[in-house]
């Protein structure tokens, strides 16, 4: 991986970009979440490519690598957010110029199916970027949590995050303290780069996970993908976000819960692991900058982004 860059902070009047690298989401939504940047005190640009329709993808795979581009390539967005997730980044990571990426650093925010984007910019191009809501699937949601929109307000003021039992119920897996750039994402994704060019490289790093819908026997094969792998041996740490709906149903009589699969493969690993934020596809959804420096707590129960995820103005971090 080469040096990390931080983008700049959003500042008010700024335009910032929105696109579909993936999935397509529901136009009107859209527009309610475009709404929402603007009362910001931003200028919005939609991708060419935003309600393009291709079968579950957001237009083919070089409309969808062209948006990115533009944004990328164009001087005046200073912040790139993605629509929704859905499937679909893990198609276009071999055909994006990251030379152009890490030479225009900008905000680029989103998960989910993003996580193989977060993952590809911070080890191709050194990026920081984050891992946040999207904005027809959470932005523009009827009963959208205060505390979803707030963590927006990271990107316009430089601020030092610490995430403890205030938001939510946290539960101590293993004890202890770690530190290192965090990395990590959605689950599937995270198994999906295994064995390509983008593998996630999870040494000396905080590793962090959450999924959607999988069962516990699912969550079970891809937790042992990534031990196999070495992965979770690697990482310093490891922080547990939301496992939405990861309830057996195929194999109700016959299952381990999640907190036992859980228990299976970090209770062996001697480092420190916590569960319970509020990060994925809940609500609040908190966002969290992938490739910043983090801090975990058993003690104390905390997650602390020890460092802004953007800059006042470009800059590298040793």
């Amino acid at each position: 991986m080469t040096d990390v860059i931080k983008p700049a902070k959003l500042r008010a009047g700024d335009t910032v970009g929105v696109i579909a690298p993936a999935s397509c989401g529901d136009y009107e939504k859209l527009l309610v979440a475009v709404r929402f940047l603007e009362e910001l005190g931003l200028q919005v640009k939609l991708g060419k490519a935003v309600n393009n329709r291709r079968g579950y993808l957001a237009g083919t795979d070089q409309e969808r690598a062209d948006d990115l581009h533009q944004m990328f390539a164009d001087p005046q967005v200073k912040a790139i957010f993605c629509a929704r997730g859905g499937y679909g980044t893990g198609r276009i990571a071999d055909m994006l110029d990251y030379e152009l990426i890490r030479s225009n650093p900008k905000i680029f925010w989103g998960y989910s199916d993003i996580t193989f984007l977060h993952t590809a910019f911070f080890q191709k191009a050194g990026l920081v970027t984050f891992h946040g809501p999207m904005m027809t699937s959470d932005v523009a949601s009827e009963d959208v949590d205060p505390l979803t929109l707030q963590t927006f307000q990271q990107l316009l003021h430089p601020q030092i995050l610490r995430y403890d039992e205030t938001v939510s119920p946290l539960s101590v897996i293993v004890e202890g303290e770690a530190a290192g750039r965090i990395v990590g994402g959605n689950l599937t994704l995270l198994v999906s780069t295994l064995g390509t060019s983008y593998e996630l490289d999870t040494r000396d790093k905080l590793l962090f996970i959450e999924e959607i819908e999988e069962e516990p026997y699912r969550i079970d094969r891809m937790l042992n993908q990534l031990r196999m792998a070495g992965k979770l041996d690697d990482a310093a740490g490891i922080i547990v976000g939301d496992f939405h709906d990861c309830e057996p149903k195929k194999r109700k009589e016959a299952s381990l819960s999640l907190a036992e699969v859980f228990d299976d493969y970090f209770k062996q690993l001697e480092k420190p692991v916590i569960s319970g934020f509020r990060i994925g596809h809940c609500t609040p959804n908190l966002a969290i900058p992938i490739g910043a420096l983090g801090r975990i707590n058993t003690n104390e129960k905390t997650f602390t982004v020890e460092e802004p995820g953007v800059d006042d103005n470009d800059s590298t971090c040793e």
